[in-house]
């Protein structure tokens, strides 16, 4: 099968999230400068640089943490387990800005220690990040958030031998259409010049 995006792919369902995956999934907090809070999970997310670490995530038209992050210019990216996906899914309705995603989804919340918002406390990980820059891409409303992690949390029973386990932390994946996939196997590669 062929098809040009432009001309539509003829399927029940459009298959770009399913050949685009596994994507982690960035379970953003943000603090607006009122006060309010908000928990939302973002598929289109992934670490971009190692010095100084960075991130990114994208957003499909203007959420409350665009909102947010324009006003404070921080964010928290809350890695999700397997234990948390009832809560993240619960985090994804679609509230009032004024509503606390944190509280109505049921998130365990704990203060960050460099930014002023909550992160979700028995996430894997979380990377508290400082906004460096919003890119408006092309097509409705798509903007892409960069950000520069300035503190990382990892769960202490999720340090294995001195390295982060996310195979017992049960890391969750975004696919396409409605599917997850948990990170249960993992295997190591040499590369041929190391």
């Amino acid at each position: 099968m062929y098809y040009r995006p432009s001309d539509g792919h003829n399927l029940p369902h459009n298959p770009f999230n399913a050949i685009v995956s596994p994507r982690p999934i960035g379970w953003i907090s943000t603090r607006a400068s009122s006060g309010h809070e908000n928990l939302a999970p973002y598929s289109f997310f992934n670490a971009v640089a190692y010095v100084p670490p960075q991130v990114m995530f994208a957003s499909i038209g203007s959420k409350d943490t665009l909102r947010n992050l324009r006003e404070t210019g921080e964010f928290c990216v809350n890695l999700v387990g397997a234990d948390q996906i009832a809560v993240m899914n619960a985090s994804s309705a679609a509230l009032e800005f004024e509503e606390d995603e944190l509280t109505q989804s049921g998130a365990l919340r704990a203060p960050c220690r460099e930014i002023a918002c909550s992160r979700v406390e028995d996430a894997p990980a979380s990377l508290e990040c400082k906004m460096t820059q919003i890119v408006q891409l092309a097509g409705k409303d798509n903007h892409v958030v960069f950000g520069e992690v300035v503190g990382i949390h990892i769960r202490p029973d999720l340090i294995v031998d001195g390295r982060f386990d996310v195979v017992k932390a049960r890391m969750l994946s975004r696919l396409g259409y409605r599917d997850y996939a948990e990170v249960t196997k993992v295997f190591e590669l040499t590369r041929p010049n190391d």
